[in-house]
């Protein structure tokens, strides 16, 4: 019977802990959320354990649910940055060379933990070594970590020689176990290569079809990948299910990519009038990440050490076309989701300085929080549950002590964040008489 008992005991021990609901109800003094442009006022949040269930004008108080006052604040749908990489690390080849997955891994954890309490309760992940965006997401799921909502690509896939092939600049007889899932070659290796991703736990699929700016050798303006290889990617990642994210910065790799489908393109620099046309008719979402290039051409004048050779030249070419190229797909009515590129050069707490860049270029404070909510969690494929704040969604809420639609860079000083229901920070309370 004692050992019947013990036994017992530890299959108990093995259970997962038991999540006890809870009601509570947010007073936001002002919301924005995520659904119509006009502010709300005095306005009661009511959330039973990780969903809202109610949004009701007025303060009000239910029977037994406990109250967050946030009515001298502006309250908004927890954040969303579509284009992260939240398992890299910044250092140029001295860390490709010298740090391994399980220096990425790590690190991960931190960077998470900032994203999240930046109020970014989601982020779309698009590209990482060896599965390290997977196994964090899966961590944060368990709740061994604490971070954001994790939807992941694992590795970007591209050609040899192109933006996502690890042996770029690199002496040919190196050679690194964990390299050769990023590189296709052929529709066929498209094919499995997508396939591959989804049995290891992709929810995504992110293809360079162009070259890159950080990468060594390759230009940002050639179209590296086929026609052929680009639908096989394309047309298979949808089979399953799968939404495709293309890193193009060339025009001819964007309209193509486009015409074949793609569901977003990332930077999108030589984007010109009939490729917004094109973006348009295909409904393709624009993540424009305009703040990243900066910090390269920065970096690379202020620590030459930690930048590839030839990042410098292209970042400083590319940082005044990008910011013109997204004042134009603005003011042409292209779809645009908020993403930052976060690779390190962005502290992993400062992604929300990429709104202020979007302002100066012609978005709207609302549109750019828009981009960051509603639109983000349209190109995730996920707004029946993530970027607006209504019944049924998560309780992902996020606040502000100020303005945001006055002054966007409010948001770069987020005060309060919930996720899931589960408040991570609250500096609104401890700043309460």
């Amino acid at each position: 019977m004692k050992i019947r008992a013990l036994a017992v005991a530890a299959a108990v021990a093995l259970l997962p802990a038991t999540t006890w609901a809870e009601d509570l109800v947010v007073h936001a003094g002002r919301l924005l959320d995520g659904v119509s442009p006009t502010p709300r006022a005095q306005v009661s949040i009511l959330v039973h354990d990780d969903r809202i269930v109610g949004v009701q004008d007025g303060f009000t108080a239910p029977a037994g649910a406990r109250v967050i006052d946030l009515s001298k604040a502006t309250v908004l749908p927890g954040l969303i940055d579509t284009h992260t990489h939240v398992t890299y690390r910044r250092g140029g080849l001295t860390t490709q060379l010298t740090g391994s997955l399980l220096d990425d891994a790590l690190h991960s954890t931190v960077a998470a933990r900032k994203l999240l309490m930046g109020g970014f309760t989601s982020i779309r992940n698009v590209g990482a070594d060896g599965g390290t965006d997977a196994a964090l997401k899966r961590a944060i799921e368990r709740g061994d970590v604490i971070g954001p909502r994790m939807w992941v690509s694992l590795e970007p896939l591209g050609p040899t020689g192109g933006h996502s092939d690890p042996r770029n600049g690199i002496d040919e007889s190196w050679h690194n176990d964990d390299w050769g899932n990023e590189v296709i070659d052929s529709p066929e290796a498209a094919i499995k290569a997508v396939r591959e991703h989804k049995r290891r736990g992709a929810d995504l699929i992110k293809i360079m079809p162009s070259g890159g700016v950080g990468s060594i050798g390759d230009d940002p303006k050639r179209m590296l990948m086929t026609e052929a290889e680009i639908k096989a990617t394309i047309d298979t990642a949808h089979s399953l299910g799968l939404k495709v994210a293309a890193h193009a910065h060339g025009k001819a790799a964007i309209d193509t990519t486009v015409r074949l489908g793609v569901d977003s393109i990332e930077h999108g620099s030589y984007a010109d009038a009939e490729s917004f046309k094109l973006m348009k008719e295909h409904g393709t979402y624009l993540v424009p990440t305009v703040l990243v290039g900066r910090l390269v051409a920065d970096m690379a004048r202020s620590a030459p050490n930690q930048a590839n050779p030839g990042s410098a030249e292209k970042a400083a070419a590319i940082v005044p076309i990008i910011f013109k190229m997204l004042h134009d797909a603005n003011a042409a009515g292209v779809k645009i989701a908020f993403g930052t590129d976060v690779t390190g050069l962005i502290p992993f707490d400062a992604n929300a300085r990429e709104f202020k860049v979007m302002v100066d270029a012609g978005v709207t404070p609302s549109d750019a929080i828009f981009a960051a909510t509603r639109n983000a969690a349209d190109l995730i494929g996920a707004s029946d549950r993530i970027g607006s704040i209504q019944a049924g969604r998560f309780a992902d809420i996020v606040a502000v002590s100020g303005d945001p639609l006055a002054d966007v860079t409010e948001l770069e000083r987020v005060k309060f964040v919930m996720k899931g229901g589960k408040v991570y920070r609250d500096d609104l309370a401890a700043a309460a008489p």
